[in-house]
């Protein structure tokens, strides 16, 4: 890990950050022994036993990119948050090439209209709902209090259901008990077969993978990706 010369005073908080990030402070070996007896997931995480959980290095970021992603193929996801980066964005002085604009700030987010941006209106307030909710205060996106409080109060916010609250548990915090049930990609791939299945016949499933239901999505969503 690099840092520039004004961030080494700060090293040893962002190398706990980035280690996060990566995920690496997981067994991998527990993690495969957890899994190993389940015909479903035994076979893919022996096939792939080092399979990381990666989180957002900043969670709100991260929440943005759970609601921008409701309902769109993961392309559209991309072109609207660069938008959003692009209309919102601060630029950042004397950056590296590729890293010249700093992503939107929650007032940023919540002051702005959203028109024009390739969104639903429903969602694009929603959206506002979010950042104006962290911008404000009422929201702290943390899990200090749990996983399960977080996703509460992210479903407390019109338009952020289920789906997204888990997401942003997730990939936002890198919660390894987190699991979006309701995720397409988990109920379509292959492991499944040609009729994949239904969220509430997952969620049940899910439960023998607790407390590493994420390690089970991340696996899934790999198999989803292969394409078998």
């Amino acid at each position: 890990l690099t840092l520039s010369d004004s961030l080494r005073h700060a090293s040893q908080p962002l190398v706990a950050r980035v280690r996060k990030m990566f995920d690496l402070d997981a067994d991998p070996q527990a993690i495969a022994a957890h899994f190993a007896g389940d015909p479903a997931l035994g076979p893919l995480v022996s096939a792939q036993p080092g399979l990381r959980l990666p989180a957002a290095y900043d969670p709100f970021e991260q929440a943005v990119r759970a609601v921008v992603g409701q309902q769109v193929t993961v392309k559209a996801a991309v072109t609207i948050t660069r938008r959003l980066v692009e209309r919102l964005g601060e630029p950042l002085a004397q950056a590296p090439t590729g890293l010249e604009v700093l992503f939107p700030t929650a007032r940023a987010i919540a002051d702005d209209p959203l028109e024009n941006i390739g969104m639903p209106a429903k969602r694009a307030q929603a959206l506002r709902r979010l950042a104006g909710a962290v911008a404000e205060g009422a929201l702290h996106l943390h899990v200090e209090d749990g996983a399960d409080t977080l996703v509460r109060r992210l479903c407390e916010l019109p338009g952020i259901g289920p789906w997204t609250a888990e997401y942003i548990a997730l990939r936002g915090f890198g919660v390894a008990d987190a699991f979006p049930s309701a995720d397409l990609g988990l109920l379509k791939a292959p492991l499944w077969g040609a009729d994949g299945l239904t969220a509430k016949a997952l969620a049940e499933r899910a439960e023998a993978w607790r407390p590493w239901r994420a390690y089970a999505a991340i696996h899934i969503w790999d198999n989803y990706a292969r394409g078998g």
